[in-house]
């Protein structure tokens, strides 16, 4: 049918129209990774001001018998649990983008080596996008976890 339409040439890398399309579809996926580089630049920022929180409590850490005691712990501990989830989105994001990366390489190198394992690309591609999805969920679940622990006192609010 390629040949029908004349697109035989066009496909085969040892034409210049052919390299060019192969790499226009395998470039294809890229602008993904765009999105993945935010998000896992907003996310090491997230991580980022976590760690600076945390150590700012450490400074100001107080003997077991002060009032604030209690509280730091507690906070302390809800820090650390944020910045395992944190740490686990940037892991699956990472993940994601190594998989994509493995996708757009393999897309070309089969292309020009003239092998078909599309199915394997497509399953590769898939997986790559169920570890984004899974990146965004523990983002979410992180967010969720710190607006959850904000509580500002009635008497700020100024509430009648």
């Amino acid at each position: 049918m390629g040949d029908l339409l004349g697109l035989s040439d066009a496909l085969h890398v040892s034409s210049l129209p052919g390299l060019a399309r192969v790499i226009q579809l395998a470039l294809a996926p890229v602008f993904l990774l765009t999105g993945i580089g935010s998000i896992l630049n907003m996310l090491t920022g997230r991580l980022t001001r976590i760690v600076d929180h945390a150590r700012r409590i450490e400074d100001d850490f107080t003997p077991k018998d002060h009032p604030n005691h209690t509280r730091q712990v507690d906070e302390l501990r809800l820090l650390d649990r944020r910045m395992r989830i944190v740490n686990n989105a940037i892991f699956l994001a990472t993940a994601s983008a190594v998989a994509l990366c493995t996708v757009v390489a393999a897309m070309f190198l089969a292309e020009l080596a003239g092998f078909g394992f599309a199915r394997t690309l497509a399953v590769v591609f898939a997986t790559s996008l169920l570890l984004l999805i899974a990146s965004l969920v523990m983002f979410l679940f992180e967010v969720r976890l710190a607006v959850g622990a904000i509580f500002v006192r009635d008497e700020l609010l100024e509430r009648q």
